[in-house]
């Protein structure tokens, strides 16, 4: 085999490789922006330690709605307006605090953390149906009248959040 021919076998295997990497990125990191709140700055002009803060904006993605479906004896079909999903997040954020000694020895940082976590939401929609029936054999074709039908479709939200709370000597 040429050398020209093995470095092209292994330009194809080291892009396939680089592409299976990118594809195996978890899912939470693509859905969050991270936002770290720079007090290092701070931190030496003051000659202290302060908190450690920083967090995660969730990115919301939006879904695609189930659409209208007819039934049968009704002449507009169901969900007239249908609801929206969307898929976000809740925020996260980080806090690593210095404690002056409040615990006792060995207790001198305490940590906050709320990961983001996974939102689920639906958006109303709205179900209706026109006061007449559908054509009726009975009455030459003609439609009979009936009550309207509306109905609002609830919104729905659904989510998991969770907190850790730790202190320890040098988190």
């Amino acid at each position: 085999m040429k050398s020209t021919t093995r470095g092209t076998i292994a330009a194809v295997i080291t892009a396939v490789a680089a592409a299976a990497g990118a594809a195996a990125t978890p899912a939470a990191a693509l859905g969050t922006v991270p936002v770290p709140v720079p007090l290092g700055g701070a931190e030496s002009a003051l000659g202290m330690e302060l908190p450690k803060l920083g967090g995660e904006i969730p990115v919301p993605m939006p879904g695609s709605p189930e659409g209208p479906r007819y039934v049968e004896g009704r002449l507009i079909p169901e969900h007239a307006l249908p609801q929206l999903p969307v898929h976000g997040g809740l925020p996260g954020i980080g806090l690593r605090a210095p404690l002056p000694h409040v615990l006792g020895d060995g207790f001198d940082h305490l940590g906050v953390t709320t990961p983001a976590s996974d939102l689920r939401t639906v958006a109303p929609g709205l179900a209706l149906d026109v006061p007449l029936t559908p054509p009726n054999p009975d009455n030459f074709g003609l439609p009979d009248l009936k009550a309207p039908q509306v109905g609002v479709l609830a919104p729905v939200l659904q989510t998991v959040p969770g907190a850790d709370l730790v202190t320890g000597a040098g988190l």
